[in-house]
């Protein structure tokens, strides 16, 4: 897709000194990553498949249990189907050491994470969890198993999603946000559509439901800059506290971040992409060096997927010998 709609301005990168190559250009990076090992099915031939697409980090569970892991979803109703990480689980880790890919924990539940990290003979990472100790939810990562990480030698990466950073200001605020959209919505005539209901329109009318909606917000600016001011959402500060504590616990080393903008992350201060300079700003003002801000933002998860690379390429030599 970078080839055939932007090439001038986006490639897609198969390794870490691809990415910095690319990134030299002047173009932006894209990886492929799998947040699900499903498809893969029953035959872990398919993980070879996968990486010749240019899938280069792959979590073996989602947001439900499968063939290979329990999820971290598990933690709602204590119902696991394999109390970790199955046999199929680890010859699945094992096939992405051998080629290259990197082991994403942010999704299976802590015995997944646990089991993942002993059978695997790589670095793993989080790609998009932050500090259950600030904020007690699943998706987040406590102190024990950010402790696993760091003997790991992987990486935790800081995600900007509302809910998994401050619960509590996020619910007040999103509470607060969808009942003021209600009351506008009606009194201007728009018709507000659920989560499902824009799931069920095709592309078309996606694409003119979402710019009625973009001039809806551009016509009640002013009453949700009030709102913030009452009821403050989630912000880059909050986002950067997690960061501060990840790195507290394990080292400026193991850190990273990650927005999960295509999956429902986004903070007041870090919307999408033409507000990263927010984040860096906030890093600068709390002490951090060029460095170290570099680590953050690319250079500990390139050294996570070098490491990774330089593991696989040794396997494979250990094969033909």
């Amino acid at each position: 897709m970078a080839d055939r709609y932007a090439p001038e301005q986006i490639a897609l990168a198969k390794t870490a000194k691809e990415t910095r190559e690319i990134w030299k250009s002047g173009k932006k990076v894209a990886m492929i990553g799998v947040e699900n090992a499903y498809p893969l099915a029953l035959d872990t031939a398919n993980v070879k498949k996968f990486f010749d697409q240019g899938a280069r980090y792959m979590s073996l569970a989602h947001n439900g249990h499968n063939q290979f892991s329990d999820s971290n979803t598990g933690e709602y109703d204590s119902i696991y189907m394999h109390n970790g990480i199955s046999e199929l689980g680890k010859q699945v880790i094992e096939k992405m050491n051998y080629y290259g890919i990197m082991v994403d924990i942010s999704h299976p539940s802590k015995e997944a994470i646990q089991q993942t990290i002993a059978h695997s003979k790589a670095p793993i990472i989080a790609s998009h969890s932050s500090a259950r100790a600030l904020c007690d939810h699943p998706r987040n990562l406590d102190d024990e198993q950010l402790r696993w990480v760091q003997a790991n030698g992987g990486v935790v990466q800081t995600v900007a999603f509302g809910a998994y950073l401050e619960a509590d200001k996020h619910k007040k605020y999103t509470e607060a946000k969808e009942a003021l959209q209600r009351k506008l919505s009606q009194k201007n005539g728009f018709q507000l559509l659920t989560t499902n209901e824009e799931r069920a329109l095709d592309f078309v009318e996606l694409r003119r439901y979402q710019e009625k909606y973009k001039r809806f917000q551009q016509s009640i600016k002013d009453e949700m800059h009030q709102l913030k001011q009452q009821t403050p959402p989630v912000d880059v500060a909050d986002f950067v506290d997690h960061i501060d504590y990840l790195v507290a616990q394990m080292g400026i080393a193991h850190v990273g971040i990650s927005s999960d903008f295509d999956g429902g992350g986004g903070i007041e201060g870090w919307q999408d992409a033409s507000e990263t300079f927010n984040v860096t700003l906030e890093l600068v003002k709390r002490g951090y060096s060029q460095e170290e801000i570099e680590k953050l933002w690319s250079g500990n998860l390139l050294r996570v997927l070098e490491e990774v690379e330089a593991i696989a390429k040794s396997l494979q030599e250990k094969t033909r010998a």
